[in-house]
């Protein structure tokens, strides 16, 4: 298998689109400009980027960001084996030299001395030098960068620099309207539309909560969780318990709101 092959994705992931970011998107692109994907935690962004590489045909390396990378994880390093040293190429070198789409996800949750080797990629020069290595890699002309975050997780020890930001354009995901998010349950789960309609009612309640004891509400991916759960048998205050307000808060008020509102929908 091929080294691109490897990185394609073979089925189309399912993915609903809420409006205009599949035109966009291939706008983008086209002309090969880096894009930034803002939107709170599970409400489609990975998925998004993996249907859009499926729907390109484009091979996508993922990078999920951590404070403890380095630059070296994202370009490459010298390593030392029987046979002596040789250069291994990062994820970002991977995608920048076979012509992928090389997405960090949640990147600002790297330091910010990391994600300064992106820079000279999302201009004019599309280039990455490996200064260890003394080489400077031209981007193959099919290559572009994606990066996604989570606004709601700024502050000002995580947050992206304006030098960083100026260089993307941008989409912006929130949760799907209630309509749009049933359906996604469905077509996830394959539980009825009657109860997949109350579990968004029960994350509409929670996101209500937002800033008000609760950082983040309940994502799709979550809900997701909890028609699975309730489509292999378990009751539905069991599953969302499990689901929905368990992970997201150990604050008892909070999981108390939360837990009478399952109870009043199922």
């Amino acid at each position: 298998m091929s080294e691109q092959a490897q990185y394609k994705i073979k089925q189309e992931p399912f993915y609903q689109p809420q409006a205009d970011e599949v035109e966009l998107y291939e706008a983008a692109y086209r002309e090969r400009l880096p894009v930034m994907i803002k939107g709170p935690t599970g409400c489609g962004k990975s998925r998004f980027v993996e249907y859009m590489a499926w729907k390109l045909g484009k091979p996508l390396i993922t990078v999920a960001c951590n404070e403890d990378m380095t630059a070296s994880d994202l370009v490459g390093r010298f390593l030392l084996d029987k046979e002596g040293t040789r250069w291994q190429d990062g994820p970002l070198t991977m995608a920048a030299r076979m012509g992928g789409i090389c997405y960090l996800d949640e990147i600002v949750e790297a330091r910010q001395d990391t994600t300064v080797v992106i820079h000279p990629l999302t201009d004019y020069r599309r280039t990455l030098p490996l200064d260890k290595k003394g080489e400077l890699i031209e981007a193959h002309p099919d290559f572009q960068l994606v990066i996604s975050y989570n606004p709601g997780y700024q502050s000002l020890m995580k947050d992206l620099k304006q030098s960083t930001k100026q260089r993307f354009t941008a989409l912006e995901f929130d949760y799907a309207d209630a309509e749009t998010e049933t359906a996604i349950l469905q077509r996830e789960s394959g539980l009825d539309a009657e109860q997949c309609s109350k579990l968004v009612k029960i994350a509409h309640t929670a996101r209500n909560l937002k800033g008000h004891g609760l950082d983040e509400g309940i994502s799709t991916r979550l809900l997701v969780y909890a028609a699975q759960l309730i489509k292999q048998g378990i009751t539905p205050q069991r599953a969302c318990r499990m689901a929905l307000t368990q992970p997201i808060t150990d604050d008892v008020d909070i999981r108390d709101t939360l837990n009478n509102s399952i109870e009043m929908y199922f």
